[in-house]
């Protein structure tokens, strides 16, 4: 069965865009079959997949709004090599639309559910704000990756959004919890980075992703290119860094799996 990963921070310009294509075509290129979902109305995971947004033939909006299934809207052909769930501003009054609709937070998890075991990742970039996009993304997700700088305001942010997935939890979806905690955009020579990511070992221990993505040009530039960074320039130190963060992630995964399989089974005796 695939595992869905909202990439969620509530804070607008972490990397959570460049997190979501570029793990996305990280773990693509480890032969694993890989679906992206934008959510964001700004459509920048999907120009970042070498996909138009103003000509795409379907978004997220057919898929919540007028139900056509995954294979009518996904988008097979893009430069990470995974499959796209598009998005532009038709998105927006999707957002809308949803208030009208009952179960309206289930939507998206409805629509996956007869893809889920096709996709060993589903990977879904969510809105810079906990709107019903955010909700549906979460209430669909396994987990939760969160990318964030290694700043002060950064840390209020991670608490706030914390806050918010253990109100989820307890409201659409009790098996959500943090898949890992991501330092982006990290300049080892700044001490305040280097404070704040002691904290967040401190406070989150092994949640703290070992992978660290540092500021780079190549991964501010491909984008604009229409290309994750490992097409557009695999030898990049952000290209490097998302492959090493995809075989933790992997890993992890692999991990849990042999965990849940020597789980002894419940059995039931016969009185």
């Amino acid at each position: 069965m695939g595992k869905i990963i909202a990439v969620a921070n509530q804070k607008g310009g972490v990397g959570k865009t460049t997190t979501a294509v570029n793990l996305a075509a990280s773990l693509a290129a480890t032969k694993r079959k890989v679906l992206l979902i934008d959510l964001d109305p700004q459509g920048n995971a999907t120009m970042a997949s070498g996909v138009d947004k103003y000509q795409v033939h379907a978004t997220c909006y057919e898929l919540l709004i007028e139900e056509q299934s995954v294979e009518e809207v996904v988008v097979k052909e893009t430069s990470g090599l995974y499959h796209l769930l598009a998005a532009n501003t038709d998105v927006t009054a999707a957002e809308i639309k949803l208030m009208e609709v009952f179960a309206r937070e289930q939507r998206l998890k409805n629509s996956l559910a007869p893809v889920k075991d096709y996709y060993d990742y589903i990977i879904i970039d969510c809105p810079p704000s906990l709107n019903m996009l955010t909700v549906n993304a979460m209430t669909a997700a396994d987990s939760v990756l969160v990318p964030m700088q290694c700043e002060y305001y950064a840390l209020e942010g991670l608490t706030a959004l914390m806050d918010t997935i253990t109100k989820l939890t307890s409201v659409v979806n009790e098996g959500l919890h943090i898949e890992g905690i991501l330092r982006t955009m990290y300049d080892p020579r700044n001490r305040l980075a280097n404070d704040v990511s002691e904290q967040l070992k401190r406070h989150f221990g092994d949640k703290v992703y070992r992978s660290v993505i540092p500021r780079n040009v190549r991964l501010a530039e491909a984008p604009s290119f229409g290309a994750p960074a490992m097409y557009y320039d695999k030898s990049s130190t952000g290209a490097k860094a998302y492959l090493a963060l995809a075989g933790e992630v992997i890993r992890r995964n692999d991990s849990n799996k042999k965990v849940a399989k020597q789980q002894p089974a419940d059995v039931n005796i016969a009185e």
